[in-house]
């Protein structure tokens, strides 16, 4: 905050330090007398003066090399004052330089017009010297400060603009790593939760297939895309809990007994187990997918036999998925299922097994679905085509 504030805080009149040089004073009249008998008071005091002949001549100076006041007389043949002071506050970078007008008029009516145009001060002829010294010195001190004022908000802007080009920079590193750390952190848990299938039939292309589809649904059904990137990450790891199912249950050929199908069952109890009390998003709504899955829409599911809505909405948009990646897929078991039986079978647990929401927007979608389906297939025989040459 200390060095914010010492940077960004803009200088006032009494502590702005104004870099040493000659201030440049510009006289402007046709009388060449008058033009001398004011060099010769200012001049003395350090000022460098310019002389000027007329209206012309003073723009011609002053688009040349800019001076820091103008001591301007209005009767003047040609261009006067006034139109002088016109042209010059017209353009932007000579708007800033203080005019005195030095005139005899006493016309109040001349002196409003000589304000109203953009002058600064007046001068009355006969010029006093100390009068005039006065009012430059003044009138300069101000200029000083006003081009510092400009210099600060340039290198301000400056400043701003260097910064927020960091930032942005920065921000695009940081996108950058968090893309290459989720695409990571994506693998790690499809390896992982590839660990609980190489005890069962399922195949690494279920976790890839099933994953994308409830990604897809989750979409459809109008959740945020953090949710859905959450669901992404998290589905995959619905079956985790196989990891602690004896292999004579999961690798039994036969149709299994009551006693084993209990044991079975408890895949997504020790799911839930592994996955619970996490401090991260995706992991924690993996213990809900785990937990959930095999809940059906009209309470003959498990473990907890929950019913309708008491299934939170992952859980019911996994389930579709998974179930509609195992019926497309080929196990020892059973052939793979053609779409169109895949998806009439889903229809067919429209309200009993599944969400009827949730079945309603993956026929609608399941076009984009097979899409999803097919990609993932050919995703994983590479996967696999890369993983065999591997020495």
């Amino acid at each position: 905050m200390g060095f914010m504030a010492e940077t960004l805080s803009p200088p006032t009149l009494e502590t702005t330090h104004v870099p040493e040089k000659t201030p440049k004073v510009l006289v402007v009249d046709d009388e060449i007398l008058n033009r001398k008998l004011i060099q010769a008071m200012l001049k003395p005091q350090g000022y460098e003066v310019v002389l000027a002949g007329d209206g012309v001549e003073c723009l011609e100076k002053v688009r040349e090399n800019p001076p820091d006041l103008i001591l301007l007389d209005i009767i003047m043949p040609g261009m006067n004052g006034f139109e002088v002071v016109q042209e010059l506050k017209r353009e932007e970078k000579y708007s800033q330089i203080p005019i005195v007008m030095v005139t005899a008029l006493q016309d109040v009516n001349d002196r409003v017009k000589a304000l109203e145009v953009g002058a600064d001060d007046f001068l009355s002829k006969p010029v006093d010297r100390m009068e005039l010294r006065a009012r430059v010195r003044s009138l300069l001190k101000v200029k000083a400060y006003n081009d510092h004022m400009i210099n600060y908000r340039q290198e301000l802007e400056s400043e701003v603009r260097r910064r927020t080009l960091e930032i942005q920079e920065t921000n695009a590193k940081l996108e950058k790593a968090h893309e290459k750390l989720r695409g990571a952190s994506l693998e790690t848990i499809f390896r992982l939760s590839r660990a609980a299938e190489f005890k069962d039939e399922d195949t690494g292309a279920h976790i890839i297939s099933m994953s994308r589809i409830s990604a897809r649904l989750a979409k459809m059904c109008g959740l945020n895309p953090a949710t859905v990137e959450s669901i992404l990450y998290a589905s995959p790891m619905h079956d985790i809990g196989k990891i602690g199912i004896p292999d004579r249950i999961l690798l039994k050929n036969g149709p299994l007994d009551d006693e084993e199908w209990t044991i079975m069952r408890m895949h997504t109890i020790f799911g839930g187990k592994i996955l619970e009390n996490s401090d991260i998003g995706f992991l924690r709504l993996g213990e809900v997918i785990a937990l959930t899955h095999h809940e059906k829409y009209d309470g003959s599911g498990y473990p907890r036999g929950l019913k309708g809505r008491e299934i939170p909405l992952a859980g019911r948009i996994v389930a579709v998925a998974d179930v509609f990646d195992a019926l497309m897929s080929r196990r020892p078991y059973k052939p793979a299922f053609t779409p169109e039986q895949a998806s009439n079978i889903i229809a067919e647990g429209r309200g009993r097994h599944f969400d009827p929401d949730v079945v309603d927007i993956f026929l609608k979608d399941l076009t984009e679905i097979l899409n999803i389906w097919h990609s993932s297939q050919e995703d994983h025989s590479k996967e696999v085509a890369e993983a065999l040459k591997m020495p």
